[in-house]
């Protein structure tokens, strides 16, 4: 099969730094499906994974952690989908990845593909779904059927990938959502995402939000940068509120006061966490699925994708790769189609 993968971590300017291989076709385990990929996106796990190191790969490695496709064949436990469905997921990041043409993946972490999207715009989704529903509903506990109507919801970076979901996600809950962007097309993507304000992060953002009557908010997402916005969010969060986290922070982070003093719960989101520890509650990722694709179908959530790159080789994902590292990205980009 056509895939496309490293053997050495380079900077995304080399042009060995991705390569188009031919490898064979994996084999699905008991749980396994075996989908023929159609569509793929790219993430910042993606670029961070090919950043460069001095270790070297023995086989080509395979990257690639949102796919759109269909089943090809079934391990013999499975027992929720059958060759011909048509299925998305963000996989398992301790396994090959969907840059490939056929990849194997766990049935518990897959749903079924919302029938209203193409197979790029459904690709788009699933990892920063799964990020933003459950860093929201599972892990800081917000009702996302709205009962926690009115909770002032702050998202930083929300023009990117996570937070163009977590915006969508907020309207819905009916949490009232301020989102951080500066130049003008992110602040009309938020907007059109759910963000009833928006605030520029290159600014400092208490005057801002006292602007708008929120002398607190009651939770921050910091989808940007950990540490740079670490002091201002303890300051600017309501005394028993919560932070949500994705970003690894470069240094040592004090949590002591003012977090401390407020009681602020402090949330990691790791999408991969279910999937890599084989947690019991491994398939609550296949069922959010199902549940966002009943929400998109239902007109209640829209795809995220803002650009298709086809078709799926090692030029166009060097291309897609480069564009997220520029830090300009709005919404997401996929790939599809093989040559």
């Amino acid at each position: 099969m056509k895939a496309v993968g490293l053997t050495r971590y380079l900077p995304i300017s080399d042009p060995q730094s991705l390569l188009d291989v031919e490898l064979p076709k994996p084999e699905p385990g008991p749980r396994d499906l075996l989908v023929r990929v159609e569509a793929i996106s790219v993430n910042p796990v993606d670029t961070k994974v090919r950043a460069p190191k001095p270790q070297a790969e023995a086989q080509p490695k395979v990257l690639g952690y949102d796919a759109a496709g269909i089943v090809e064949a079934v391990g013999r436990e499975v027992t929720r989908f059958k060759p011909g469905d048509a299925v998305w997921y963000a996989g398992d990041v301790t396994r090959a990845g969907s840059n490939a043409q056929f990849q194997a993946v766990d049935e518990r972490v897959v749903g079924r593909k919302p029938s209203s999207l193409d197979v790029a715009q459904a690709a788009a989704l699933p990892l920063t779904t799964l990020t933003a529903w459950e860093l929201l509903f599972e892990r800081i506990g917000l009702d996302p059927d709205g009962g926690d109507r009115g909770t002032s919801l702050l998202v930083v970076a929300g023009a990117g990938g996570v937070g163009s979901i977590a915006l969508q996600l907020a309207r819905r809950a009916g949490l009232v959502a301020i989102a951080t962007a500066s130049r003008a097309e992110t602040i009309e993507w938020c907007r059109a995402m759910g963000a009833e304000h928006v605030v520029d992060h290159r600014q400092p953002l208490r005057p801002q939000l006292e602007a708008l009557g929120f002398a607190a908010v009651d939770v921050a997402l910091n989808l940007a940068d950990t540490d740079r916005y670490w002091d201002e969010l303890g300051e600017l969060l309501a005394p028993q509120g919560h932070v949500g986290l994705i970003v690894e922070p470069r240094g040592a982070l004090k949590i002591g006061d003012p977090y401390k003093a407020k009681c602020i719960g402090i949330h990691w989101e790791m999408m991969f966490a279910r999937s890599r520890f084989g947690t019991p509650d491994m398939q609550r990722q296949g069922e959010i699925l199902d549940r966002v694709a009943d929400l998109v179908d239902a007109g209640e959530l829209r795809t995220t994708l803002t650009e298709t790159l086809s078709p799926i080789d090692a030029a166009n994902l060097r291309a897609a790769h480069a564009q997220l590292e520029s830090g300009r990205t709005i919404g997401k980009l996929a790939l599809s189609g093989w040559s």
